[in-house]
């Protein structure tokens, strides 16, 4: 089910008015599990069906990694608590639990991509084979929902967190319909304890989500969609000359920033309508002065995964200069595979390992750590004007090989944009570019005079507040283009 559909706009406040309804002190006594139970229980209902509306076929599957999780979580504890020899068995419990959850995502995400790659690997060598591709249907979501378990089972061997008896708290923790098919991923805990404890009704939260609502739905319709058109108008077209490859890449760096920042604020904010705080998945990314400080601000919720699941682990900076590379690039080609079973996101994982090491090998990786500009200054100094440009600039280059359908495409397209060997600018997309530069030119000037803060301010008096909330709502009703899918449901 996507946000943007009319089926969503149903069912959310039939969601949200039983959810509610169920908290009542009177069904509470009634029944002998309490109304926490119930609205859990409502929950994970809600959560399946807002799912298994693309396809209710892939129920098991998230079923599956949840139990799975869910039991190897009290394995572990259990296994911790023996005196003698529970240390490795709880270890074993965990590397099954790695095992069987990331062999999942790889059957349905990845085994294409080995099988494909091995025949031709094969072929090159003179061996003739015919290897047949799997070819299913990959699963909405699974990159996310399974990082979720995982963190379980890994926090509870690390008795970060007690794990619960409880099946159905952990189903709402592993399903939960506002973050489940593209994060944030959250952490068992800070999420799950909130499907622990009994929830009240709470007016300002729930304004205060409607409010990021429709900011991520203004950020998603006027300028993500508006951008996409032209994006797709501009790199679609056969051979796309030097300029038009610029204005597209520019136009899908914002498009993809709007599509998966306000997803996040839809995601947010609507968890909020239910007394659920979710944690901040972006802060500006395109206002940051290195991309060490990019990474620090994009996708935070998986680059924080990464990073306590996987970098400090290896040895994170703490280690010879050697690992440092080495831990460097095994974090951020793992990202990018993440993202897809395609080189290119492999070519962008590496692209941004080689622009992240000279920053670490100099120790300047943690050189900008506060806001962008403080509050009290309306511009940037000159030096920080050039920062903020340069690392945009390779942001976009980096987008060059995410948005290419292939590494030839993307080195044909690079190539185009800095030998400048043709300058035309084709009658495509102008009619589209010429809606689009206004909202991306708003849409940077509202974030930069907001950028300590994770939404928009707002004015205090109730007239004015009101008449830009009827005017997005216009806008987005009005004069949105064709709604164009989420990208980050592919991953």
């Amino acid at each position: 089910m996507q946000f943007t559909s009319f089926a969503f706009f149903l069912f959310l406040p039939t969601v949200f008015l039983v959810y509610w309804a169920l908290a009542c002190p009177f069904l509470a006594k009634r029944h002998r599990e309490g109304s926490l139970r119930l609205q859990n229980l409502w929950v994970v209902a809600a959560s399946y069906l807002f799912y298994g509306w693309w396809n209710w076929q892939l129920l098991w599957l998230i079923s599956f990694t949840a139990l799975w999780a869910w039991g190897s979580g009290l394995l572990v504890t259990r296994c911790l608590e023996r005196p003698e020899g529970g240390k490795r068995a709880a270890q074993v419990i965990v590397g099954l639990a790695l095992v069987v959850n990331l062999g999942i995502l790889g059957v349905f995400k990845y085994a294409d991509f080995f099988i494909g790659n091995c025949a031709a690997l094969l072929q090159m060598l003179g061996f003739q084979v015919h290897l047949t591709s799997l070819q299913l249907l990959l699963p909405v979501g699974i990159s996310f929902y399974t990082f979720q378990a995982l963190s379980y089972v890994i926090d509870a061997y690390r008795r970060a967190l007690q794990p619960t008896r409880d099946p159905v708290a952990f189903l709402a923790y592993v399903s939960f319909f506002p973050q489940l098919v593209a994060g944030p991923i959250e952490r068992a805990t800070h999420l799950l304890p909130q499907f622990l404890r009994p929830r009240t009704f709470d007016y300002a939260l729930a304004v205060e989500g409607c409010r990021q609502m429709l900011w991520g739905f203004a950020q998603k319709c006027l300028l993500a969609d508006r951008c996409a058109y032209v994006a797709n108008q501009l790199l679609d077209q056969p051979n796309a000359s030097t300029l038009s490859i610029w204005v597209g890449m520019i136009c899908f760096a914002f498009q993809i920033y709007g599509d998966f920042a306000g997803y996040s604020d839809i995601a947010i904010g609507c968890s909020k309508l239910f007394g659920i705080r979710l944690m901040t998945n972006f802060r500006h990314p395109y206002f940051a002065r290195d991309i060490a400080e990019f990474w620090r601000r994009w996708h935070i919720s998986l680059t924080t995964w990464f990073r306590d699941y996987l970098y400090i682990p290896l040895g994170g900076s703490r280690c010879s200069s050697f690992k440092r590379i080495r831990n460097t690039f095994i974090i951020f080609l793992v990202s990018g595979f993440w993202h897809g079973a395609n080189w290119t996101f492999l070519a962008w994982g590496a692209f941004h390992a080689c622009c992240f090491l000279p920053l670490l090998l100099c120790n300047r990786n943690r050189k900008h750590t506060s806001d962008v500009v403080a509050p009290g200054r309306l511009l940037p100094s000159g030096l920080e004007a050039w920062q903020i440009c340069s690392t945009f600039l390779l942001a976009v280059i980096g987008w060059t090989f995410f948005r290419a359908p292939d590494i030839s495409t993307a080195c044909a397209w690079l190539g185009k944009m800095f030998t400048f060997c043709d300058l035309t600018y084709r009658q495509v997309g102008l009619g589209n570019l010429a809606k689009a530069l206004p909202v991306m030119l708003l849409f940077l000037l509202i974030t930069w005079l907001n950028r300590d803060r994770t939404s928009p301010r707002l004015p205090t008096l109730l007239p004015l507040r009101w008449a830009i909330y009827l005017a997005l709502i216009f806008l987005i009703l009005l004069w949105q283009v064709a709604p164009q899918p989420f990208i980050y449901f592919q991953f």
